[in-house]
């Protein structure tokens, strides 16, 4: 399969492909143990891995400033994420709203730091090395179609904190040190 056809896969998924709406879950916050539990391999066609991207999504989209959702975030140590950063202004490349199921990291490069802050971590931001340009694959989820992310700037940046939260990794487990976090002024 091209990677052109792969994108198109994903160009043409949405969240109402799954065929249910999600419910809205707690945000479970750290130091909860399932933040820090790798996630384990998902079936994307087990309805209730579809119904928890459903609520994935659901949950995210009324989480102000959210742009990411990984299931550790809702207590469930899984490999699966939700991720959309239309609109924010250090996008550059977008795939739009996703959920990606068993994502690995196929290739990056060109680290650079920047600051990420996160819903399981409300009261601290911090700066933190990663790649700004990225290609991910992983299976969306309802279907079995594999797809390959090639992306640069915010949503690579987004992509890896997602994939180390199904990791059981908060971006504070990447800094590189107590000066490098700093008190959330404004959740957005």
């Amino acid at each position: 399969m091209s990677v052109a056809h792969l994108n198109q896969t994903l160009a043409s998924w949405s969240p109402a492909q799954l065929g249910i709406i999600g419910d809205t879950l707690e945000v479970i916050r750290a130091p909860h143990p399932v933040l820090a539990t790798e996630g384990a391999t998902v079936d994307p066609l087990d309805p209730v891995m579809v119904a928890l991207a459903a609520d994935l999504v659901a949950t995210m989209r009324v989480s102000p400033g959210c742009v990411g959702l990984a299931a550790q975030q809702v207590g469930i140590a899984a490999q699966m994420f939700a991720l959309d950063v239309i609109g924010h202004p250090k996008t550059r490349t977008c795939h739009g709203v996703f959920v990606l199921c068993n994502a690995v990291v196929v290739e990056s490069s060109r680290q650079e730091k920047g600051r990420e802050g996160c819903m399981s971590v409300p009261d601290f931001t911090g700066d933190v090395k990663r790649a700004t340009r990225l290609t991910v694959t992983g299976v969306l989820p309802g279907t079995t179609d594999h797809v390959t992310i090639s992306t640069d700037a915010f949503e690579a940046r987004a992509l890896q904190h997602e994939i180390d939260h199904c990791n059981g990794q908060l971006f504070l487990d990447r800094v590189a040190g107590a000066h490098a976090v700093y008190p959330r002024k404004v959740y957005q």
